[in-house]
């Protein structure tokens, strides 16, 4: 399978949601984002009234590009885009890391439960290695914004509210979201993929605000814990 230059690639964001596709325009945080984002043209894979887990949407959008490239934006359903240029912006990230994201860490220690924290009293890590920017809030201003770290760093892990790469990278490299994490450790599972590929995982600069904080310790988050420590043990 040739790679094409980037110029030559197109961008198609993928993005499941509960939501109708009507639905998924007029109420939901990403998809009034995308409504509104007419500077570059993009493609729109739509999951709607998903019920799937999010690995098993994604593989499909992924399997799709094998005959239609692209550069492939996994993306929440609850995202408000903040930054006009994000796409140009992811754009630009993919010439310097193949996984891109905005928030992850430099490091990872044995049995890390998430991006940001070391243990599973949620402990978070020490500022140096984590980066990225994110604001949190559901109305802008945003309630707050995280401030992690410089972005444009290479990191082990990255958080996935968004996720960006090119599509002939993981195809190339047989690297698919592994079906088993339905919606927790998705993310922390293909940045180890990639590692073991040799593939580089970075943030970027974009500029976004996620309307969830998370659900850690939840039920789903603990079956999800102990399917990615026996996987990654």
């Amino acid at each position: 399978m040739a790679s094409l230059p980037f110029s030559a690639v197109k961008t198609r964001v993928v993005v499941a949601t509960r939501e109708t596709q009507e639905g998924f325009f007029n109420r939901t945080a990403t998809g009034k984002s995308l409504a509104r984002m007419a500077i570059k043209p993009i493609e729109i894979r739509i999951f709607p009234e998903n019920r799937r887990g999010l690995p098993d949407v994604y593989n499909q959008a992924l399997r799709e590009s094998a005959d239609d490239p692209a550069i492939l934006v996994f993306l929440h359903d609850d995202v408000h885009l903040l930054d006009y240029f994000a796409f140009e912006r992811i754009s630009d990230g993919l010439k310097s890391f193949d996984l891109l994201g905005v928030a992850g860490n430099k490091r990872r220690l044995p049995r890390q439960p998430s991006w940001a924290f070391i243990d599973t009293n949620c402990t978070w890590d020490a500022t140096e290695h984590l980066s990225g920017i994110v604001a949190h809030g559901k109305h802008f201003p945003p309630d707050n914004i995280s401030i992690y770290g410089p972005s444009r760093q290479a990191v082990k892990l990255l958080d996935g509210v968004i996720l960006a790469a090119n599509s002939n990278t993981l195809l190339q490299n047989h690297i698919f979201f592994d079906e088993r994490f339905k919606f927790h450790f998705y993310d922390l599972d293909i940045c180890r993929q990639a590692e073991i590929n040799n593939l580089s995982c970075g943030t970027w600069d974009i500029a976004l605000m996620h309307e969830s904080g998370g659900s850690f310790q939840s039920p789903d988050w603990a079956l999800g814990l102990n399917e990615y420590y026996k996987k990654w043990e």
